[in-house]
């Protein structure tokens, strides 16, 4: 478990609730003759935040059932009932034996353990010395089965740590340190076993105490990274009040009922019968668990999936949406524009996107449940379904005809046994994470060098012959494959990676994508880039109908998107999205609570699991974030700025949390507080446009208009097309009579926002005062070309003369 550096928060995947951005920004005075002074408004939020926010028939999700209201239970009565359903693997192996022993030794079955000498003592005996980036640290034996590791601690200082617990068991050993509060912490120095060595997950980093992702620190947080996909029915139970944990687990490591549910009713059944003449023939406790192929998906995608939990609560079985919020392709580097993994992703987003998916394929199809490993070797395992023959099985699952492939003709390459001859080598590529970990991708993606030439995104062929360039890899595949290559596929990567910079006109291709693709994770895909075409009113009527989508994820999806018109009162779109609160998945209630944080009725179902869903996640800074934001734009600005200070406190490198709470300080009248945050935010992330915007608007709310402007224009040096910062600047220049300076950089700014009036007016005002009467009628009809009701422009018009 390696975590990055920074917490990002960013639109995406919880993700992605931002907050309202309708900005009270530096505007020019109604005219009334010659302009006056510019003013400028209150701040309000504007960056957005990370909102990492299915059963056989994902359509349909579970009962629509409130969480249960009332005095919450304490964690051993909780555990007490909720762990009395477990019997524990042991119970399994009599009737069992060989799942049980395939088990037993699988990373699953040694997900997580005790400290145990015959599998750790090499790690500590001889003692070993630990060089990684600046530091120096050590691995020794204390005891008979007693380790330590001796490294940089929270305190600053190198110490002695005593270590736990292990996780993992290849390519690497994690170790456990206990803290205070409950806590564990997984050590960044990680175990080798087959290299004998061992080495930092973060490479050269030289991560220091009170970073988020330093090992001491909430990133590296066991409760919150680890334990509930290493162990059996975790229960975190993470108080807010004394930041502190009571987690608990029905069994250690993933056990039988991680994926089978709770089984004790069935062990004692068949204790209850065991040799008796009168045993029935059909055991009446395994009725709820027999799982479809859907639900057993469900079960492995928790965690094997980029998600945040939105209940702390699953129960193989369940729907995956019922408790997670899936993280899939958007604006940010976290996929590859056609689905490829780029940032730690794991394999469930890929595998959703992939062709195989939607074919009827399913996990267990290919890996053996109980060992974890592929069913049968090599290529071997993929010909089983293109060796050309249709299996009763796959005639079975309705899968659609499936072509026959032959590895050597296909893959020109000379055999299996070379690189680039096995099927996973071009359509399943390996990225490594935490520098030892290798993992395939599982997207079933085709390799295409046009799109690496067109917009970077990596081909198989340049991963494994990277002495060559994308030209050679492209005339190969063109000439072995041809026409082949303009396939569906191709189109609709290149319409993703348009619309992820915000191309003109890209919103034209993804409403097709969310019409015609018949994968659900594309539809939503297209539906989440949608958000940055509000302006364009076919977005908006096909953001309404994603609303009604069979799926659940573009539902959830297309809510998000239409967030920012969502609080308008009485808008369509604030109607539509109130109907889902009743929808009957949980992820799509949430969202659609979340959409209307600002109205929502806490005491509703969805409601109820919006507060819930923030319980979850409550101790992370991104779930202080969260609550932050909801608070603010219910106008409670004193306890948002409580939650934006611990997020603060918490990611003491995250520029976000200092970014909000100046935002919030300046609704209650700190402007001097908010500006201390504002230029801590700035320091922290000197390149984000945004906090230097709101910089230069309290700036000037202090009276330092010369200060303002410097924050103005670095503003319009990283984003030359931010309108608001390109307006606000022009006002600037006119106000420190830097008149030529002000009206072309207002010209700018009509060209950064072609939608609104205030650019033209503001320029039209500086014009009348200067006595330029015609150009003066031309930029306000300009004006009122793109808002025929701008009373300030009609006004304005009106005194110029105009007809």
């Amino acid at each position: 478990m390696a975590k990055k550096r920074k917490q990002k928060h960013r639109k995406s995947s919880k993700q992605a609730a931002s907050p309202k951005s309708e900005s009270k920004v530096v505007q020019a005075p109604k005219a009334s003759g010659t302009p006056g002074a510019m003013y400028v408004g209150l701040f309000v939020l504007a960056l957005g935040i990370s909102y990492f926010v299915s059963r056989p028939n994902p359509e349909t999700g579970g009962p629509l059932q409130p969480p249960p209201p009332g005095t919450p239970i304490p964690p051993e009565q909780q555990a007490e009932k909720i762990f009395a359903a477990y019997a524990g693997s042991d119970s399994c192996r009599a009737c069992h034996e060989n799942q049980f022993n395939d088990w037993k030794t699988s990373h699953h079955g040694l997900a997580e353990r005790e400290i145990r000498p015959d599998m750790d003592n090499e790690a500590f005996d001889p003692h070993r010395e630990i060089r990684h980036a600046s530091q120096t640290s050590e691995a020794r034996k204390k005891g008979e089965d007693d380790y330590e590791l001796v490294t940089l601690g929270k305190s600053g200082k190198v110490q002695a740590h005593g270590l736990k617990r292990a996780i993992g068991v290849s390519p690497l050993l994690q170790y456990l340190v206990e803290e205070e509060g409950g806590r564990y912490q997984a050590a960044e120095l990680a175990w080798d076993p087959h290299k004998k060595e061992w080495f930092n997950v973060y490479g050269n980093e030289d991560r220091v105490p009170g970073e988020w992702g330093h090992w001491t620190g909430r990133g590296m947080n066991w409760n919150a990274m680890c334990a509930s996909c290493h162990n059996t029915r975790l229960l975190k139970n993470y108080d807010l009040a004394s930041d502190s944990y009571d987690t608990r687990m029905a069994e250690m490591g993933v056990g039988c009922e991680s994926c089978h549910g709770g089984m004790n009713d069935h062990v004692e059944w068949q204790n209850e019968y065991v040799g008796r003449p009168d045993r029935p023939t059909e055991d009446p406790t395994l009725k709820k668990h027999r799982f479809s192929r859907d639900q057993m998906r469900d079960n492995c995608g928790p965690c094997h999936a980029r998600r945040t939990e939105l209940t702390g609560d699953y129960v193989p079985g369940e729907s995956f949406f019922d408790h997670y919020s899936l993280v899939v392709p958007d604006e940010t580097d976290v996929f590859y524009p056609d689905g490829q993994v780029w940032d730690e992703d794991y394999e469930f987003t890929s595998f959703l996107s992939s062709r195989m998916h939607a074919a009827g394929v399913r996990c267990f199809d290919c890996h053996n449940p109980h060992t974890a490993k592929l069913r049968i070797p090599g290529n071997l395992m993929c010909m089983t379904c293109h060796g050309g023959e249709q299996t009763p099985e796959t005639e079975a699952w309705g899968m659609p005809k499936i072509p026959k492939i032959d590895p050597i003709s296909h893959s020109h390459h000379k055999s299996e046994t070379e690189p680039g001859g096995r099927c996973v080598d071009c359509h399943m590529p390996l990225t490594t994470y935490m520098q030892r970990h290798p993992r395939r991708d599982h997207g079933f993606t085709i390799p295409d060098p046009l799109l690496t030439k067109q917009f970077g995104i990596p081909n198989a062929c340049n991963r494994c012959h990277d002495d060559k360039d994308a030209n050679w890899a492209l005339a190969n595949v063109e000439k072995w494959y041809g026409e082949k290559m303009n396939r569906p596929y191709r189109i609709r990567s290149q319409w993703v990676a348009m619309a992820k910079t915000n191309a003109p006109r890209a919103h034209i291709n993804l409403i097709d994508i969310a019409q015609n693709d018949t994968n659900f994770l594309w539809r939503a895909v297209s539906a989440g880039l949608m958000r940055g075409y509000l302006h364009e009113p076919t977005v908006r009527e096909e953001l309404l109908k994603r609303l009604t989508d069979k799926h659940p994820l573009v539902r959830g999806t297309a809510v998000l998107s239409l967030d920012p018109v969502a609080q308008q009162h009485g808008s369509r779109e604030q109607t539509a999205i109130h109907n889902l609160l009743q929808d009957p998945v949980r992820k799509v209630r949430i969202d659609a609570a979340w959409a209307l944080r600002s109205i929502v009725d806490t005491n509703t179902i969805a409601g109820r699991e919006l507060l819930n869903y923030f319980a979850a996640t409550a101790d992370q800074p991104a779930g202080m974030m969260q609550q932050g934001v909801f608070h603010y734009d219910r106008t409670n600005y004193s306890l948002a700025a409580d939650f934006f200070r611990r997020a603060s406190t918490w990611d003491t490198n995250s520029a976000a949390p200092h970014h909000e709470l100046a935002v919030t300080l300046s609704q209650i009248g700190e402007n001097r507080k908010a500006v201390d945050e504002l230029r801590v935010a700035t320091k922290l992330a000197p390149e984000q446009a945004e906090f230097r915007y709101k910089l230069a608007l309290g700036l000037h709310e202090l009276g330092d208009v010369p200060g303002a402007t410097r924050e103005l224009e670095a503003t319009v040096e990283i984003d030359p097309n931010h309108g608001s910062a390109l307006y606000n600047l022009g006002l600037a220049y006119d106000q420190l009579n830097r008149t030529g300076e002000a009206l072309s950089t207002l010209r700018r700014a009509e060209r950064a926002d072609q939608l609104s009036s205030r650019a033209p007016y503001a320029r039209a005002t500086i014009l009348a005062r200067m006595r330029r009467q015609s150009e003066a009628i031309e930029a306000v009809r300009q004006a009122l070309r793109r808002n025929p009701n701008d009373p300030n422009a009609r006004q304005l018009y009106q005194q110029l003369g105009g007809k």
